[in-house]
């Protein structure tokens, strides 16, 4: 009974490892190298990306978030902007919480500006980037699949926040919020811009930011505002089209509350639509003519790509 056992057993062990043999293999160095961020010359710059998260006055939450965002597949730098100027960066408290599977390299400024954030830094070796605001949570399922979408349109700002522009009779713009359409009809919103805020969109874009016009950049720091509407007008004014590309997200939080220094952002300021109205008229006076394109298309992880069909806003 018990030799029978044995044979039994053996073939068993030889049956299994003939299934081992049929599966496809596993390239082990290109997932590692994604989780630990070694060198692209083993993985395609295409298939990673570089996270940007620009952070003021919110440590601890910074920190909440650089842990959050580890764990994305995919991810293979992440570039901390550190607005708290004459401050010191976390960089030890966070290394001393590790070892970390992605290298975090934290960019001190000399000045706190909204813009430091769109800078072609040298440590971007990707041709995606990810640009998450400080207080913003988004799920490892919708970073994953708003990185799928962006590689179907690598020229466009993929993102989970949609707004638009409102022109009067007069020929005035105004900054409007985005409403999702309700099925089966005929008129519903649309959107013309993607914050970056959270959002996808190709490293070159940096570049072109850099080289914009100084009235674009004088705009921005006066108000301290509008640096996605900006980025928005010259992407499309690019390409001729529509700037963006809305995924509906499944899980997005704002964690804004959970700071400890109770600081909130600049969006809570009485004078923030008004500014954000009167960048979108002085970018149309800087470029004479509104680039701006509306869209419709919302692509979510239950249809592809699909409609906005909801009523609620976003």
């Amino acid at each position: 009974m018990l030799r029978m056992s044995c044979v039994v057993l053996v073939l068993l062990l030889l049956f299994l490892g003939a299934l081992t043999a049929l599966l496809p293999a596993t390239n082990e160095d290109a997932v590692v190298g994604v989780r630990r961020g070694i060198p692209l010359s083993a993985v395609s710059p295409k298939d990673v990306f570089t996270l940007i998260m620009q952070t003021y006055n919110r440590t601890d939450l910074l920190l909440k978030m650089l842990n959050h965002y580890q764990a994305m597949p995919g991810l293979s730098h992440v570039i901390v902007v550190w607005n708290n100027v004459g401050q010191d960066t976390p960089q030890e408290l966070w290394e001393s919480f590790g070892p970390h599977p992605v290298p975090v390299t934290f960019k001190k400024q000399k000045v706190n500006l909204m813009r430091n954030r769109l800078q072609s830094f040298p440590e971007i070796q990707t041709q995606a980037v990810l640009m998450m605001d400080d207080d913003t949570l988004v799920s490892a399922y919708d970073i994953s699949f708003a990185f799928s979408v962006w590689q179907q349109f690598p020229d466009r700002i993929v993102g989970f926040v949609p707004r638009k522009h409102v022109s009067s009779p007069s020929g005035i713009y105004s900054y409007g919020s985005f409403e999702l359409k309700a099925p089966h009809t005929e008129t519903g919103d649309m959107y013309s811009m993607i914050l970056i805020g959270a959002a996808f969109f190709h490293s070159d874009y940096l570049r072109l930011f850099e080289q914009l016009p100084a009235s674009v950049h004088n705009m921005i720091d006066q108000t301290q505002n509008c640096d996605d509407i900006a980025m928005n007008f010259m992407v499309a004014n690019h390409l001729g089209k529509a700037s963006g590309v809305l995924v509906k997200p499944t899980d997005m939080r704002n964690l804004e509350k959970e700071a400890g220094s109770g600081y909130t952002g600049m969006w809570h300021r009485a004078e923030h639509l008004l500014q954000r109205s009167f960048c979108l008229n002085k970018l149309a006076e800087i470029y004479s003519t509104m680039p701006l394109k509306y869209s419709s298309i919302m692509i979510s992880q239950f249809g592809f790509p699909n409609y906005a069909n909801h009523k609620s806003k976003i």
